[in-house]
């Protein structure tokens, strides 16, 4: 808009000066308005559109280890869906804290199964926020089992799992964030 703009005056500059030089002194002929009006267009905010479950875990640096291993469960498609999700995203210091080789070993394509069965225990089918949830509560995965809420002044655990921050909105559901990988039942 402020390139139309200043297009525009020097347009106006460089025509009023042509009509000047032109202008004989012996002739004295009114010269022709040459001011520009411009019309000011109200701008218009950037919505940027509202990030999916994917794209908020990507954007979070704790969240780094979350975001490979989805890559390589193939899910991210599915986490992109339409939804409803919550998801319970484990840390990187949550993936650190199992035992060593653990996360690369589940990072290998021979074990995709066993990484999708871990990452799928992680989610469940609708949006619950935090006030949703009540102490005792099971809570049925998208891999099969079953998690456990406890609450306990106020403080809200996920299979002894602490939510470390809750209710992160999404265009697809909500996160909670988790200080624990949750290892389903064999």
């Amino acid at each position: 808009m402020q390139k139309k703009f200043l297009s525009l005056i020097a347009v106006a500059a460089i025509s009023s000066a042509a009509l000047m030089s032109c202008n004989n002194e012996g002739d004295k002929k009114p010269v022709a308005d040459t001011t520009v009006v411009v019309k000011e267009e109200p701008m218009e905010p950037k919505m940027e559109a509202p990030k999916d479950i994917v794209d908020v875990a990507a954007a979070s640096a704790d969240h780094s280890t979350l975001v490979a291993a989805v890559k390589a469960a193939g899910l991210v498609e599915t986490l992109k869906g339409d939804g409803p999700f919550t998801v319970f995203a484990p840390t990187n210091a949550a993936f650190n804290a199992l035992p060593a080789g653990t996360v690369d070993g589940l990072l290998k394509p021979e074990k995709k199964a066993d990484l999708t069965n871990i990452l799928t225990y992680h989610v469940v089918a609708g949006a619950f926020k935090a006030a949703d949830l009540k102490d005792g509560q099971k809570i049925k995965t998208v891999q099969g089992g079953e998690l456990t809420v406890s609450i306990k002044d106020g403080k809200v655990m996920i299979n002894g799992a602490n939510v470390t921050a809750a209710d992160l909105a999404t265009s697809n559901g909500v996160i909670h964030v988790i200080d624990t990988v949750l290892m389903p039942k064999k």
